[in-house]
């Protein structure tokens, strides 16, 4: 079932790619999903968002890690490869990079995951916190020429405040 964001968030979709619907890519538990335009080797790189509240004191770190836990979970063997905190202190995020090998349509497959995760604060009740995890999924061989399109994607991520941009 396809889950909303706790604000809502504006943003552009890099050329050529497309919006899907989350329960159709097998994205059940996303807000938004984006499928690339060409396919490597049976496997369509993807963008997806979800995101809720997170009243609890977890850092940034920690809700990533539980991400890593999350893959573990579901048999993909996940490694680490990068991972880093970005923004401000008003405007806290992070991103890390997986190397994953995972079953995606039958087959084995080593896969690359970068997740940015940004956490907004509520300017009247700074304890609600809205934590936004962007994800890129893409294979290892496609990673290189798909990346700056989800780096794109993610300097167009904004509040939604209803005014045109």
């Amino acid at each position: 079932m396809t889950t909303t964001l706790p604000i809502p968030i504006a943003f552009e979709l890099p050329d050529g790619w497309r919006a899907a619907p989350p329960d159709g890519a097998g994205a059940p538990g996303a807000a938004f999903v984006a499928l690339h335009p060409r396919p490597d080797a049976g496997f369509t790189a993807n963008i997806t968002v979800d995101g809720g509240f997170r009243p609890d004191p977890a850092t940034l770190a920690e809700i990533a890690d539980e991400s890593v836990e999350n893959l573990r979970g579901s048999g993909a063997s996940v490694e680490i490869a990068e991972r880093r905190e970005v923004g401000s202190k008003d405007a806290p995020g992070l991103t890390q990079t997986l190397a994953v090998s995972a079953v995606a349509g039958g087959t084995l497959r080593d896969l690359v995951q970068s997740q940015v995760y940004l956490s907004l604060l509520d300017i009247d009740d700074p304890g609600k916190r809205a934590v936004i995890r962007l994800v890129l999924t893409v294979t290892a061989s496609q990673h290189g020429s798909v990346v700056e399109d989800f780096r794109e994607f993610v300097r167009t991520v904004r509040p939604d405040t209803g005014t045109a941009q």
